[in-house]
């Protein structure tokens, strides 16, 4: 096992390996829709895309949820498969989020032999993501 120093330099040198092989501005956080964004999540025994929806509001998490879930046929047909929705996801802070994503198990940062083939899994799905979200950021954003 690595030391908790050692892990969080690997954690930098991953990310930073992640930047360089894919230097582009993600959407992430800059959604325009308060407590909706989108995650990267990587540990040692799988690699997520994620989009958590976390607004205090359960009516309006559960809007933003329902909307994209209304729109899950086009987003698998046309832009990503494989992926999980959750409309009350618990996270281990006991806090209760919405969350959909898509993940790769078997893969983990701590060997640097996988960490291309993460870095591939992350671009790939984020960018389909990224642009089913532009693509649709009007319908979504539109719960009132």
């Amino acid at each position: 096992m690595y030391s908790r120093e050692e892990s969080q330099r690997m954690k930098r040198e991953f990310w930073v390996a992640f930047a360089e092989k894919y230097p582009r501005k993600w959407v992430l956080y800059d959604t325009k829709i308060k407590d909706f964004s989108f995650k990267f999540y990587v540990d040692n025994k799988k690699a997520q895309v994620l989009i958590d929806i976390e607004h205090r509001s359960d009516e309006k998490r559960n809007a933003y949820f329902e909307k994209i879930e209304a729109l899950k046929n086009i987003l698998e047909e046309e832009f990503i498969q494989d992926l999980v929705f959750e409309k009350n996801y618990t996270l281990e802070s006991g806090k209760t989020i919405s969350r959909i994503w898509v993940e790769k198990q078997g893969i983990g940062f701590s060997n640097r032999n996988n960490w291309d083939a993460i870095f591939d899994f992350f671009n790939e799905k984020m960018h389909a993501l990224e642009m089913f979200y532009l693509e649709y950021d009007e319908f979504i954003k539109d719960i009132e």
